[in-house]
């Protein structure tokens, strides 16, 4: 079933959401149990080791039952044509919700080994379930943290997980609109990018993230190569968004 374009109006999961946002940067969640009840519909709907079909449930979900603030599908296609261009052994994603964009980036580089920072355990023992239940457990790994806690999760990338110099060929950002900018200089500064490294940045106009935006439009053609696709909020037709797609060039 194609469910794209199928949502105009608000519904009232959305106005729940609305009001649940300021949980996000501090729970991860919006708080009224819909990232556990989409884990549930996943189980229980979508078929053993099928990555398509595990998405087209989240998607379902959050059409039928209550939205969700992952990619979703308009915009998830740009994700994974930004991941087919890098073609990326190592992936990395800010921001792991329920899976979702995880999922996708698994879908897209079936080579790559990929992982998700994610500010909440309980969203991480979500999402787990998920990639178990696609079959992409052995390739997604979810690491706890955020990257501005002092250095503790990116030393853990390092450490654990073999980011090193010029290693890390996709970047997806997706969780706190208002640190884009400082997370992702962070990352440029261990020197894991190389030239021709891509990053993609989701909800760029909507909650919006103008600092990033900004920056990116001012080293357009020096350090970055950014192009903006415009998109509508995740799960419905209403409220424009913007994708940023930026390639580094060192």
């Amino acid at each position: 079933m194609n469910l794209k374009g199928r949502i105009a109006p608000l519904r009232w999961s959305v106005w729940r959401m609305a009001a649940g946002i300021r949980n996000i940067t501090t729970t991860g969640q919006i708080g009224d149990g819909r990232e556990a009840a989409a884990v549930d519909f996943v189980l229980r709907n979508a078929r053993v080791g099928d990555i398509d079909d595990v998405l087209a449930t989240i998607d379902r979900f959050a059409y039928e039952k209550s939205m969700l603030i992952n990619v979703g599908d308009e915009k998830g296609p740009l994700l994974d044509a930004a991941v087919r261009r890098a073609n990326p052994a190592l992936a990395l994603e800010l921001g792991t919700y329920c899976g979702y964009g995880a999922l996708r980036i698994a879908r897209a580089a079936p080579n790559a080994k990929v992982y998700s920072v994610e500010l909440a355990e309980a969203n991480a023992a979500n999402a787990r379930q998920i990639w178990a239940h696609a079959g992409v457990a052995d390739r997604v790994t979810c690491v706890v943290g955020t990257i501005g806690d002092g250095g503790h999760t990116l030393n853990a990338l390092a450490s654990k997980h073999g980011f090193a110099t010029g290693t890390l060929d996709f970047v997806f950002l997706d969780h706190d609109k208002k640190v884009y900018l400082d997370d992702l200089q962070s990352i440029v500064d261990r020197g894991w990018l190389h030239r021709g490294s891509i990053v993609v940045a989701d909800n760029v106009m909507v909650p919006g993230a103008p600092k990033y935006r900004k920056y990116m439009r001012e080293q357009q053609g020096a350090r970055w190569n950014t192009t903006e696709h415009k998109a509508h909020l995740e799960y419905q037709t209403l409220v424009p968004d913007l994708v940023l797609e930026s390639e580094y060039l060192g």
